[in-house]
Formats: C-alpha cells, sequence, structure tokens
C-alpha cells in the first residue's frame, strides 16, 4: 500500500529521475512523501531515513533553498550519531557535514551580497526553473510548441510524433505553451502526456485564455495521467524566452498548432529576441488565395478564428521583420485522412496515453457533432467557423450522405474518417518529410519567402496519401512502443 517502505523506496527512486532531468519541485514532493512514509513506518531517528534526507538535502540545493538543504543534512548528522558508533558509516558522516560546511559558505556569499546589493534584481525566492541549452548539431532543430492540448486528440498526437522526432534527434522539442482557456488544465494534461512519452525534461508553460472571454471555459478531455506539477512554469511567456535565450540564432521553430494570442504577444514584448533567433514559423490554420494581394492574411481557420487580430499581427509582423512562415491549411488535412482502425492499432501497444487518445476519440467526434447542429450564433459553438455546418461534418468524416441534425446516436459509428491537421503540421518542420510529401505555394514578400501547403479542396498539397499515412502511423507506433520500453 501507499504507506508501506516500498513504495516510500519508489518514490526516491522517482525523485532520483525527476532530479535527473531538471525537475526539482517534483523531486521535492516525491522525496517529502517518502519521508512522511519513513517517519511512521521506522521508530523515530531510526538510521534507514539518512539516505533520503541527503536525497533530500541535494535536491533542495537545486532549488535554491540553501538553509533548508542545510538544515536537512543537520538533522542528518544528528540521526547518524544517535545510531553509530565512532567509525561506523564513516563515508556517508563525512559527505553530510562536507555539504553543511558547503551551504553555510554559499550562504554567507548569499548574505554579504545582499547586504552590499548585488542582487536587488533578483527574485526573492532565488529560485529557477531548469531550461535546458539547446544543441542542434547532436539534438536536432529546437521547437517550440502553442498547443491547446485536450481540445480534440490531434494535440495530444502531435507530442506524440515529437517524443518519436525527439529520440531520433529530429526535432528537439524545448518548451511546449498551453493556450485556449481553461489554460492551466491544458498545462497539466499535457505534463502528464509528455512524461508518459518519455519527454519529462521537456518544459511546460501556462499561457493565455488564446482569446475566449473572461469566464468563459472551454471543453477539455480527461485522462488518468493529467497531473499538476510545481515544475509548470506559470508564465508561458517567461518560459518562451528562456528558451529561445537558450538556443543559437535563427535556429528555433515555432509551431503553432492553436490560438495565436500568444506568439502574436511574445513578438510584440520581445521583437529583438524573437528575429534573432526564430528560423521559421510553423502554422495549422488558413491563409486567403496566395494570388490575392501583396502579402498573406489569415483566413477564418479555428486558430485564425479564437483570435483574428493576433493572427493579423502575426502574419503582418513575421511579413514585415523577414520571419519566414509556414502554414498547413485544413485542405491538407483533409487530403490526408486517416481510419479510425489506426487509432485501433495503437491502442494495441496499451500504452496508456493511446488508450486514453482512442477512447477520447468517440467522446471528440460526437461533442463536435452537438456544436455543428446548433445555429451559427449559438456561443455553445465555441467559435467554429460558421462554414463547420452538418454538411461539412459529413463530408469530412463520413463516407455517406447527410444525416439529420435530429439523430440521437452516437455518431461515431457512422464515421469513416479523421483528419490528423496538427501530426501533419509537426511534419512540415522538418524539411525532409517536407520535400518528401509536400507540395507547397511560395509568396515572396520582402524578398523572403512564405510556404503554403494546401490552398484548395483540389490542392490539398499532399503528393503521395498513402505514403504520408505509412510515415506518421510508424511514427506513433514507434514512439508509443519506445517509452514503454525505456
Amino acid at each position: 500500500g501507499t504507506s508501506h517502505p516500498a513504495y516510500a523506496h519508489a518514490l526516491s527512486v522517482l525523485a532520483s529521475c525527476y532530479h535527473a532531468v531538471g525537475r526539482f519541485f517534483d523531486a521535492c514532493d516525491c522525496l517529502e512523501k517518502c519521508l512522511e512514509i519513513c517517519e511512521v513506518a521506522f521508530q523515530k531517528n531510526h538510521a534507514n531515513i539518512i539516505p533520503n534526507l541527503m536525497n533530500y538535502g541535494n535536491v533542495l540545493r537545486s532549488t535554491g533553498d540553501l538553509a533548508k538543504a542545510r538544515t536537512v543534512y543537520q538533522r542528518a548528522i544528528a540521526i547518524h550519531e544517535l545510531n553509530f558508533k565512532g567509525g561506523q558509516q564513516a563515508r556517508q558522516l563525512e559527505k553530510c557535514k562536507a555539504e553543511v560546511d558547503d551551504l553555510t559558505d554559499k550562504i554567507e556569499e548569499l548574505e554579504s551580497s545582499m547586504k552590499s546589493g548585488l542582487l536587488d534584481d533578483m527574485p526573492d525566492d532565488l529560485v529557477r526553473k531548469h531550461v535546458a541549452s539547446a544543441d542542434v548539431e547532436s539534438q536536432g532543430t529546437p521547437v517550440i510548441v502553442f498547443t491547446d492540448i485536450g481540445r480534440d486528440v490531434d494535440d495530444e498526437l502531435a507530442l506524440v510524433l515529437l517524443s518519436a522526432l525527439k529520440r531520433k534527434h529530429i526535432l528537439n522539442t524545448i518548451a511546449v505553451i498551453t493556450t485556449l482557456s481553461p489554460q492551466r488544465d491544458r498545462a497539466h494534461l499535457a505534463r502528464g502526456s509528455m512524461d508518459a512519452m518519455g519527454m519529462p525534461d521537456v518544459p511546460v508553460g501556462i499561457g493565455s485564455r488564446g482569446g475566449v472571454a473572461e469566464g468563459v471555459e472551454l471543453e477539455i478531455y480527461g485522462s488518468d495521467y493529467s497531473r499538476p506539477s510545481p515544475c509548470i512554469f506559470e508564465s508561458g511567456m517567461e518560459l518562451m524566452y528562456r528558451a529561445l535565450e537558450a538556443v543559437p540564432p535563427k535556429s528555433a521553430v515555432i509551431l503553432c498548432i492553436a490560438s495565436l494570442s500568444d506568439a502574436a504577444s511574445f513578438i510584440k514584448e520581445h521583437e529583438e529576441l524573437f528575429v534573432s533567433k526564430v528560423k521559421e514559423v510553423v502554422l495549422m490554420g488558413g491563409v486567403v488565395s496566395t494570388e490575392l494581394g501583396g502579402s498573406l492574411i489569415p483566413d477564418s481557420a479555428y486558430n485564425n478564428n479564437c483570435d483574428i487580430s493576433s493572427a493579423r499581427f502575426l502574419y503582418k509582423r513575421c511579413q514585415e521583420l523577414g520571419v519566414p512562415t509556414a502554414t498547413l491549411s485544413r485542405w491538407a488535412a483533409y487530403g490526408c485522412p486517416i481510419p479510425p482502425k489506426l487509432l485501433d492499432e495503437i491502442a494495441k501497444t496499451e500504452h496508456m496515453v493511446a488508450t486514453n487518445i482512442r477512447s477520447v476519440s468517440k467522446l471528440s467526434i460526437d461533442q463536435l457533432w452537438n456544436k455543428v447542429i446548433l445555429h451559427p450564433d449559438d456561443p455553445r459553438r465555441e467559435k467554429l467557423p460558421n462554414r463547420c455546418d452538418i454538411s461539412w461534418f459529413c463530408r469530412t468524416f463520413m463516407s455517406k450522405g447527410e444525416i439529420s441534425k435530429e439523430w440521437t446516436s452516437s455518431v461515431w459509428t457512422l464515421v469513416k474518417k479523421l483528419n490528423m491537421y496538427d501530426p501533419l503540421a509537426v511534419l512540415l518542420c522538418v524539411p525532409a518529410y517536407r520535400a518528401t510529401h509536400f507540395d507547397w505555394k511560395t509568396k515572396v514578400v520582402n524578398g523572403v519567402p512564405h510556404v503554403v501547403v494546401g490552398t484548395s479542396e483540389r490542392d490539398t498539397g499532399i503528393k503521395n496519401r498513402l505514403s504520408l499515412y505509412n510515415e506518421y502511423a510508424s511514427l506513433f507506433l514507434y514512439a508509443f512502443q519506445e517509452s514503454l520500453h525505456k
């Protein structure tokens, strides 16, 4: 049970894993629970508690709480002296005393610096959440992702695909920022999903409401692995700033598979950093015909429509600043639908993320149907474009004629195809996949090319539907299988 010393040991091992990938506050949580169990399971000041206290002190040091770390090591010393005679477990005692001496020196240095005013600009808690530097050559292209995970499953499937490409050192996801109210719940889902997929070292930040009115919260599906974490950045903007600071010039790809509110805000606040570090912005959305006008203008795609003013600003400013964009439209997704059986195949891995995606897909389709049948002005449509009506739903997901809005059973049994919008946008981030699987139109603005994949129902931008399907289906299976084995 959860009060057994074996469970405490498991928490200690998990804490070591979190500590190794920079998730210091999660490690603290695990060790605090571990110590609570040990204090009850063993007699007071039992020697078995010492190793866990040492681990706890080490993690506290990493969080910047030096005073508490020293207190924990001092307690470990006191327990050691109660349980062992001189010379017994001498190395353990020496290490604890060395840590106390070193921590005392560092605390005195900090106190001296504070008195001289050298730390006036630093936060009071001296805590730094971890953002690793990015090595493009060995780890792949650094990618920062804006997602509204939990709205439908293709956002989570995009993260699955990113985990596969991270393992292959093709794309290196360095930050994930959740947007669209309830953005905090989306961060919890992203954190749990990425932990399960073997990406515990990738930081998650909480973005904005994504254009959703104050007091309104859109739907988000549940999962057993969605979890809060003290390592989640409260400010997605701060996370993006730190992530971009850590990459070489003109190396990062910004992947927007959600509302463009946060990306636009970042450009407004940190334009110089954005221009110096970003190689390309890849967007799941759409633009008005590339043949019209001298620049690209966002259309009524859902992600654009969430905050159309931000979408217009982002496209306009990227073109003015000479930052390339690559837009994947709904037409591309329609050009490469997947059969529902793929979700059955990935669920056979028995990976908890795969099985949840499979069960949630049915719920998501039914929820979409319930929005589609509403009047175009009904707020319960949650900014679904007016073109998304019953006729559109039947063309997009079914291979039979239109059904009545009075249909009361689940529409899942009628679904013959699903559209993978966001995973295709992930593949578009990789030059080799882009050249192999996509055709595109190019709009050159101020001498900089801007790519659009899928400009109409006839021009989907998909070269070979079967080849592309096989590509991402194999990557999905690889991601789930590898995360179970390692």
